[in-house]
């Protein structure tokens, strides 16, 4: 019998101190950026950041599922999408503060990893390559979860690397927290820097020693690697970053047993390819709890948690289990029902989430008019409206991003799939 353990991820919390409810439609939270919140209601709305209430619901169910867990990921972005002149760096500071002791005090014993978005900073995205006033304060904020080292680390740079010591699993997890905002488009304090912070030197380094002492590792970050799944030929990160990154993943997918990114909001999966096209790293995006949405954009995504369960023996990935909040039924019912979305090995038929069970995925995901790839667009946007389709043109740049990491790949798939108008 496998013996299995089991780790939450959480991403993209986003709290909007300023929501409230209140006949002003553009009053109810800064979030909206001054245009008419949709539905207003205890919950939240899909063109506001997330309620203080909807985010201890999350994390109510949470601790209330009783699932037995070994530790939890967290990747980053607490404050709000508001104008730059409504935060301040003391302002970021606090909310940080706030949400970690939200989640310490849900889940007092539990092991918390953490990486920092684009957003726990300020101004938003221009996170500093050397140590910095939110850098410091974070750390302190996460002592009680990491080692003076992993501290020492994250306070020069914002990223981190800590073992994992299992009770019940024979070897030891390499959990490497990075800070991708470092490569993130609109940072302007990175540009023509070859190595920001010097992380990539520092990554092949506890990779390196990871593939001698035979460990395995959990890449996490906020930002991440690969192609945007709505967008075509728009990476996250800058490219000469993702060409590096994906590069040294491809050296080192022996020793990465999984990496969990946030920052879309939305729910994708993606599969690294070596220059073979073997599959050998699964990636995974988890969807944000906030709800927001730009005024102008079509869908959003209800509120999401998931649950990985994982080999005792050797960290590689079973399953998943998505969880997510109805929004609009939460709020019409002034209760929050969390309820499971779906289990990715039975929603899509694969044996586990090992990259060649994804690999296996996302073939049957590009067959043309698969009803397979529907479902994975409506969790794309978490259950958001089952009448949004993704067809021609917005399947290709889905169907590409999950198989394709890189330029010359990416491009490759891009062109194949031109055939349409």
């Amino acid at each position: 019998f496998l013996k299995t353990g089991q780790f939450w991820h959480v991403s993209d919390l986003h709290l909007d101190p300023t929501y409230h409810i209140t006949p002003d439609r553009t009053k109810v939270c800064s979030s909206s950026k001054g245009a008419n919140a949709s539905n207003p209601g205890p919950f939240g709305d899909f063109l506001c950041d997330s309620p203080y209430q909807l985010i201890l619901s999350a994390f109510a169910f949470m601790k209330d599922s009783k699932q037995q867990v070994s530790f939890m990921i967290w990747t980053g972005d607490s404050p709000p999408h508001v104008p730059v002149k409504e935060l301040s760096t003391k302002l970021v500071i606090s909310i940080i503060g706030n949400m970690s002791s939200t989640i310490r005090n849900f889940f007092p014993d539990l092991q918390v990893f953490p990486a920092l978005g684009n957003h726990d900073y300020w101004p938003q995205d221009q996170l500093p390559v050397t140590t910095s006033e939110v850098y410091n304060a974070v750390g302190d904020f996460w002592k009680p979860w990491l080692t003076d080292e992993a501290i020492n680390t994250f306070r020069k740079g914002g990223f981190y690397t800590q073992l994992f010591e299992a009770s019940d699993s024979s070897q030891p997890l390499r959990i490497i927290s990075l800070n991708t905002n470092l490569y993130y488009s609109p940072n302007s304090v990175t540009v023509n820097i070859t190595d920001p912070a010097n992380q990539f030197a520092w990554l092949e380094g506890i990779l390196e020693t990871s593939s001698q002492k035979k460990e395995k590792v959990y890449i996490i970050g906020h930002v991440p690697i690969g192609y945007l799944p709505y967008a075509r030929n728009t990476t996250a990160i800058r490219e000469y970053y993702n060409e590096r990154l994906v590069k040294i993943f491809r050296k080192y997918s022996s020793v990465i047993a999984g990496q969990f990114f946030g920052h879309t909001h939305r729910d994708s999966i993606m599969v690294l390819l070596d220059e073979e096209e073997k599959p050998v790293n699964s990636l995974f995006v988890a969807p944000a709890v906030t709800p927001v949405k730009n005024v102008w954009q079509m869908e959003s995504n209800n509120p999401g948690v998931r649950l990985y369960q994982y080999d005792l023996l050797d960290y590689s990935l079973l399953d998943l289990w998505q969880f997510y909040l109805d929004l609009r039924d939460a709020n019409k019912k002034n209760e929050s029902n969390w309820k499971l979305e779906y289990i990715l090995t039975k929603a899509y038929g694969i044996e586990d989430l090992k990259p060649e069970s994804l690999y296996e995925m996302a073939k049957q995901l590009s067959v043309p008019h698969s009803t397979l790839f529907e479902h994975y667009y409506s969790n794309f946007i978490v259950s958001y409206d089952k009448t949004i389709v993704c067809e021609e043109g917005c399947k290709t740049c889905q169907i590409c991003a999950i198989q394709y990491l890189d330029y010359s790949s990416y491009t490759d798939c891009i062109n194949r799939e031109a055939t349409w108008r």
